[in-house]
């Protein structure tokens, strides 16, 4: 699409929406801002924006003009598409794009677009350094805290962008279509947004929709999910398992990773000559490296970046060390399938902090790896009597309430002793409580570091 002289109406003004304001600009379109927010000022958006930057900006209900002048939508990923706000536009057949389809419109270079419910961060991160060792330009983009439209300009016919794509941004795809692509897993999240696993699935599986025979799909073999959607894969499909030999892909036997190909089967590391920890890491190693192997990254460079590679903040990162206690941040744990990694990444008695947001998730699985390590479950939140309810269920007894996040770090301290792990992993969104992970976690990192 020719967007020079369209009007534009972009939803939501966070990065995205500012971000492709911007973009838009430059584009030579005509952006309108909208926010629904009850609080927001016009000017708390004119100060995300370049000076004497012109753009219409309208607040909380939008005017009949600005409907019928609007040319294309483009929605941030905290809309739902299926709000009748949107539906209007739609039943009007207004193109509605997120802030990745919009920035696509003018990439230059290769894609490589990694999703699923856990893990994406960490692969991301770390197949951007791969990336960028190798290759002149790279760059790194999407739910990980780039917009897309900040980069896609500098983007050129050799250049590559990784992208760490959610659900929410997959909803609104159209011609986005990666050379390379992954779904690291599927497990139930952001049901209240999705509805079904059915629709959640679907979504996830959209990253593949426009990729041909001679692109590659990189998928987990030991999610049902992703193993079921790798049967009807237009790409060529290379899974990675963490639990058995593969025939063709890459797997853990022990403590050592292989790369079958053909039905030959190559050592390629150690998982203790990384620096991340937990199974959880192994997969996203192994997808990392398949994922790098596809774009003719030779296999010692992949390898030299992942031995340096620290983990990503906020994803079981060890913090401190403070009177023989171990602290670790895991914020972005944010439901419970997440929330069983850094669990089973810990290897001494630990006190946990859940709760949170409820983004309709259940907590059984939670509960069933516990597996003893749990000695004591500190509960916040909007969730903690609904988790409580399963605790009581599993024959889980010991948990308390804290009604701050700080009284619950103080049980923490107060109960732990050397030898133990504090751990937070709350299995839920930090929404309510905090304006995202990322302030809960370096809260958290901060509580820690005035202990010492």
């Amino acid at each position: 699409m020719n967007l020079a002289g369209k009007n534009v109406l972009i939803i939501g003004c966070g990065k995205s929406g500012i971000g492709a304001a911007v973009f838009l600009k430059k584009q030579g379109a005509n952006p309108i801002l909208f926010d629904a927010g009850e609080t927001i000022k016009e000017e708390d958006i004119r100060e995300k924006l370049p000076a004497d930057f012109e753009a219409e900006i309208c607040l909380r209900e939008l005017t009949e003009e600005i409907k019928e002048k609007t040319q294309l939508l483009v929605v941030s990923p905290g809309v739902p598409v299926d709000t009748p706000f949107v539906e209007q536009f739609r039943e009007k057949g207004i193109p509605i794009w997120g802030e990745i389809e919009l920035a696509y419109q003018c990439e230059k270079g290769r894609v490589i677009a990694i999703t699923g419910t856990n893990g994406k961060t960490t692969t991301t991160t770390l197949v951007g350094e791969i990336m960028k060792r190798h290759f002149e330009k790279a760059y790194v983009m999407g739910n990980i805290g780039y917009p897309y439209t900040d980069i896609v300009m500098e983007t050129e016919e050799n250049s590559v962008t990784v992208g760490e794509i959610s659900s929410f941004q997959l909803e609104t795809i159209d011609t986005f279509h990666p050379v390379v692509s992954a779904i690291l897993n599927i497990t139930p999240d952001h049901l209240n947004r999705h509805h079904t696993m059915e629709n959640y699935v679907a979504v996830k599986n959209a990253v593949t929709k426009n990729q041909t025979k001679e692109d590659v799909c990189v998928l987990n073999f030991e999610n049902e999910y992703t193993r079921k959607l790798g049967e009807n894969c237009n790409a060529k499909v290379v899974y990675f398992s963490s639990a058995r030999a593969l025939e063709n892909g890459i797997y853990l036997d022990g403590e050592e990773i292989y790369l079958a190909e053909e039905g030959k089967h190559t050592r390629v590391m150690n998982i203790h000559d990384m620096n991340l920890v937990g199974i959880c890491n192994v997969e996203n190693v192994m997808a990392a490296i398949v994922i790098s192997l596809a774009m003719k990254v030779p296999m010692d460079e992949i390898l030299d970046t992942i031995h340096t590679f620290k983990a990503v903040e906020h994803r079981i990162e060890f913090v401190e060390t403070v009177n023989g206690v171990d602290y670790y941040n895991d914020s972005k744990g944010t439901n419970p399938d997440a929330a069983i990694q850094g669990i089973k990444a810990m290897t001494k008695p630990t006190i946990l902090i859940g709760g949170g947001y409820d983004k309709g998730s259940e907590y059984d699985t939670w509960f069933d790896a516990f597996d003893g390590k749990v000695k004591l479950l500190v509960l916040i939140g909007q969730t903690r009597e609904k988790i409580a309810e399963c605790a009581e269920q599993h024959g889980f007894k010991d948990y308390v309430f804290a009604d701050t996040f700080e009284e619950a770090f103080q049980i923490c301290v107060k109960n732990a002793v050397s030898g133990d792990a504090v751990l937070l992993s709350p299995a839920c969104a930090s929404w309510g409580m905090f304006p995202n992970y990322e302030v809960r976690g370096k809260i958290f990192k901060d509580m820690v570091r005035a202990l010492v």
